[in-house]
């Protein structure tokens, strides 16, 4: 429901045509792929201090797609930390450190998706394949 509610709001927002939508869906559909992959190589590489670099990566790939990428990469971002939050929330009470945790994934998120290189982000040594 809310990805439909989301989808019409954004058209009325963009004033998105009919051939709109199709491009702005397709945009977001490869842009929760983008993401899925940024998350899949950030579990296949196991290598410490490189989820930033991840969240970063997957959110700038979405957002090269347009509109539907972006908002693709925000709705996805906001969901997972929001998720973090109520585990951490569980893991570690009110110690405050799931929290900033996720406001520092939050900025990585947001880096990579105004378009800045999420290689900042990318920790000495981390294998090339990523």
């Amino acid at each position: 429901m809310k990805l439909c509610t989301g989808l019409v709001f954004c058209s009325l927002v963009l004033g998105v045509s009919s051939q709109g939508w199709f491009s702005f869906l397709g945009e977001a559909y490869g842009g929760a792929k983008d993401m899925w992959r940024a998350y899949s190589d950030m579990r296949e590489a196991n290598y410490r201090n490189s989820d930033k670099y991840f969240h970063a990566r997957g959110n700038f790939d979405a957002a090269k797609r347009g509109p539907g990428g972006v908002w693709a990469a925000e709705v996805l971002s906001d969901a997972r930390e929001a998720s973090q939050r109520v585990t951490d929330l569980f893991k570690y009470g009110d110690s405050g450190h799931g929290v900033k945790d996720s406001e520092a994934d939050q900025e990585a998120n947001r880096w990579g998706r105004s378009g800045n290189d999420p290689n900042r982000y990318r920790p000495p040594g981390l294998p090339d394949k990523y």
